[in-house]
């Protein structure tokens, strides 16, 4: 399913950056726990947002998930 895809591959990005959570919040005014559990659906605007912010094109982000 994709958006259990998605949700992953924002966590691995978080994870791979060694960004918590709460930094990705203050950064950002995300809150990316419930889009990283896949309980929260994310629009294509965050989702840009969330690529602009550790600096990946959407089409790279999804490169490796479709």
């Amino acid at each position: 399913m994709i958006i259990s895809d998605v949700a992953l591959k924002i966590k691995q990005l978080r994870e791979q950056k060694h960004i918590t959570q709460e930094v990705f919040f203050f950064d950002t005014g995300i809150h990316i726990a419930r889009i990283e559990s896949g309980k929260a659906n994310i629009t294509i605007t965050t989702l840009k947002k969330i690529c602009d912010y550790f600096e990946i094109s959407l089409s790279d982000f999804f490169s490796d998930i479709v």
